[in-house]
């Protein structure tokens, strides 16, 4: 990097208040817009995946999740087989321009109502592949170009592109929709995905040399699912994280199936639905900023990890009792943008904070498991579990109810799962200190 880049009032005036050396302000620049890109490509997608979650409606939305999570056990060894046998430079662009494609034939699908439901069904379960692959193919790279301590320093900088683009592409979809129309959406996602892989070629030639000894979270793809199975039962405290996020799952998507019904009913028009789910998203990656940004560590240094984490089991708890209450669009929206966005500003950062005092070897596999069987196979059987309530002619005030203790459940596991952090922390922190 040349020094007239680091060095301009800009950059000075930045360096205030981020620990950032003069070699590395360009790579943190090209990480930033990488992880925007990805980011702000993605979020022009989901809400689409949204609205099609109506077309293809609450009845037959099981299908798709249980879809969802066999392609995901296929995709993630695949992940890792990739990951570990093709030259880490080639990684980004060979993957991201396969994806690129992938939009391209999606787009040209969308042209026309001849296939609409088949081809709303294969971009719902292709969006949770998708996104697997372009998200951990960037953190595989940060974790390629960053040293541990550079990372410590610089990871909440970057983060805050990714936020950024989240918000970015919500934004995108009610400013271009109408003018472009809701094929085209998917053209500006691909430029946006094209802008990350360009970044990333940028962001490789920006550094004096790569750091090939770094371990990446993508190798931990490369272990058995199975193998993190077993770790998972073998250890209370990474049962868990497995058990909260299998409630947290559940209770998700309980709401999720009632909002397809309640939009679906209201809004039979396609634009009018995506433009609703764009300002869904938009509200919930604007609260996430502020909670990142003012809150969240404030919480976790004041009231710990356990409490912090227990904030969305106990919106939980207050949203059902609300939804028993009046069940309708104007309170599931409420709950759905609150609920995600604490679960990525509070109990995100949380989890994470979980992870730190797991072994090394098991984060990766226990991760792998969750991010699968846990995650994946929550979300079908918890589908499955609520539509055949309703088969079985359970009404949705009646399924509420029986909800709440798992919910009540799910704080207890969260102020458990503080409490086992702690300890370990101290009992790492203990034998560091009798290292000689």
């Amino acid at each position: 990097m040349t020094p007239a880049l680091a060095d301009t009032p800009l950059t000075r005036f930045i360096a205030r208040f981020i620990d950032v050396k003069p070699r590395e302000w360009a790579p943190l620049v090209f990480s930033f817009l990488f992880f925007f890109s990805v980011l702000c490509s993605y979020y022009i997608l989901r809400p689409l995946r949204d609205e099609m979650g109506v077309t293809l409606g609450r009845e037959r939305i099981q299908l798709f999740f249980t879809g969802i999570f066999f392609i995901m056990l296929a995709a993630v060894p695949l992940f890792g087989w990739i990951v570990k046998t093709v030259r880490r430079a080639l990684i980004v662009p060979l993957v991201y321009s396969f994806f690129i494609l992938n939009l391209l034939v999606f787009r040209s699908l969308l042209q026309g109502e001849w296939a609409r439901e088949a081809v709303a069904g294969a971009f719902f379960i292709w969006i949770a592949v998708y996104v697997l692959f372009v998200v951990s193919l960037f953190w595989s790279v940060m974790s390629d170009i960053w040293a541990s301590e550079q990372a410590k320093r610089l990871y909440g900088v970057i983060a805050v592109g990714g936020t950024l683009g989240g918000l970015a592409g919500p934004l995108l979809i009610q400013g271009l929709v109408h003018s472009l129309g809701v094929p085209n959406l998917l053209l500006v996602s691909a430029a946006f995905l094209t802008l990350a892989m360009v970044s990333s070629l940028w962001l490789r030639r920006s550094m004096d040399q790569e750091s090939p000894d770094q371990t990446t979270d993508a190798h931990g793809a490369a272990d058995s699912v199975f193998s993190g199975a077993i770790n998972v039962f073998k250890s209370p405290y990474l049962l868990g994280i497995a058990c909260w996020i299998l409630i947290s799952n559940g209770l998700g998507m309980f709401f999720y199936l009632d909002q397809v019904r309640i939009v679906g009913e209201i809004y039979p028009d396609q634009k009018e639905r995506l433009l609703f789910f764009a300002r869904m998203e938009t509200a919930v990656s604007a609260l996430t900023i502020f909670l990142e940004l003012f809150v969240t560590g404030f919480l976790l240094k004041t009231i710990g990890v356990g409490r912090t984490l227990a904030i969305l089991p106990v919106f939980a708890v207050f949203a059902l009792m609300a939804f028993w209450f009046s069940p309708t669009l104007t309170v599931i929206v409420v709950i759905m943008i609150v609920s995600r966005a604490f679960g990525y500003g509070l109990a995100g950062p949380a989890l994470r904070v979980l992870f730190t005092v797991v072994d090394a070897k098991d984060k990766y596999r226990a991760q792998n498991f969750i991010d699968t069987l846990i995650h994946r196979g929550g979300n079908a059987g918890s589908s499955w579990l609520f539509n055949g309530l309703k088969a079985a002619g359970a009404s949705t005030p009646l399924i509420t109810l029986l909800s709440i203790p798992a919910a009540l459940y799910w704080v207890w596991i969260s102020l458990y799962l503080g409490r086992r952090q702690e300890e370990k922390a101290g009992e790492q922190a203990a034998a560091h200190k009798l290292l000689p």
